[in-house]
């Protein structure tokens, strides 16, 4: 009983991890990496489509991105998605290849990105915090209604909290690297 609450716990925090590890990609370093536009979405004949859908995205460099569609009429509304992301890039379409070049980060930018990551960080921490709320609370209730023993119970509380300081330690580690990346010249 406790086991399957256990499961489904550690099953969100893994989610939490993975959506924190998604949110780090979008804030940029600096560096070019093909998964930065992965969120942008294109205005495919109708219907909006991830960019990595409608065209192969490489990093040519450090310092700029390749977008390569698969249409090459496609080429001109990638362009503008591009522009109108809340990345601050500036592309530019040469035949039907869109060249991202990836602005150098002043200082000020460096510390108001560490700022942004700090704060996802802990709304990320927040959120496994809630999923441990939520787990006990469920075995409370277990033990409330006699469904468990008293001993599950603290064993259950406490397997719960260590699973919860191993994610907590995962995603210090996650902001750390972030920070170190985004100070790196």
């Amino acid at each position: 009983m406790t086991a399957d609450i256990k499961k489904q716990a550690e099953n969100k925090m893994i989610k939490s991890l993975d959506n924190y590890k998604g949110t780090l990609t979008k804030i940029r370093t600096g560096r070019a990496h093909a998964g930065l536009l992965d969120h942008i979405q294109i205005d495919y004949y109708g219907s909006m489509m991830p960019i990595n859908q409608v065209a192969t995205v490489t990093a040519n460099d450090a310092r700029s991105l390749n977008v390569q569609p698969f249409d090459a009429k496609m080429a001109g509304a990638i362009e503008k998605a591009i522009r109108e992301s809340d990345l601050g890039l500036n592309p530019a379409t040469n035949g039907s290849t869109v060249r991202v070049p990836m602005p150098a980060l002043t200082e000020e930018r460096r510390k108001e990105l560490i700022k942004v990551v700090k704060s996802e960080g802990e709304d990320a921490k927040v959120a496994i915090r809630n999923i441990r709320r939520d787990a006990n609370n469920e075995l409370k209730t277990k033990l409330k209604d006699k469904e468990i023993t008293e001993d599950d119970d603290k064993r259950g509380q406490d397997e719960i909290q260590k699973m919860t300081d191993k994610f907590i330690v995962d995603m210090d580690k996650l902001t750390a690297e972030k920070e170190k990346e985004l100070l790196t010249v």
